[in-house]
């Protein structure tokens, strides 16, 4: 079970790395003017949103499922990975987004400024301390 957490934390790790620096490469993908910088952040967005986030997702997961397979008496009996799983959710929308705007930005279609970017680059702080707090504090 420890094996289990492990890894699934680490993949989680994972995740928030991309879900942090793809909104931060967006802002600057944004700010860009010269063809050089805009191509560069296309494959550098590319590689990220594809080779690391989607598979660091997969396997948080992955993992937590697996965690919750294994004992899911305890777990599904605790209101507190009830309220993560609903920010969990969430997480996956804000990726979806991320996707969404990446391909934008791969077009040379967005309508979005480097400001707007850089407020969407918080929204997943605020949902890691809210998950944070859920599964180390357990509130409920």
């Amino acid at each position: 079970m420890l094996w289990l957490k492990a890894f699934h934390v680490i993949a989680m790790v994972c995740w928030f790395a991309g879900l942090f620096y793809l909104p931060r490469l967006f802002v600057y993908h944004a700010q860009s003017t010269d063809t050089l910088s805009i191509e560069r952040f296309k494959v550098m967005e590319r590689k990220l949103y594809r080779g690391i986030m989607w598979p660091s997702l997969v396997l948080t997961f992955v993992f937590g499922i697996a965690m919750i397979l294994n004992a899911p008496e305890i777990y599904l009996a605790q209101h507190w990975l009830h309220a993560k799983l609903v920010l969990v959710a969430l997480l996956v929308i804000y990726h979806l987004f991320c996707g969404y705007y990446r391909q934008q930005l791969a077009n040379d279609n967005s309508q979005k400024s480097h400001v707007f970017f850089r407020f969407f680059n918080e929204l997943p702080v605020l949902l890691l301390v809210a998950i944070v707090i859920l599964v180390i504090v357990k509130p409920f």
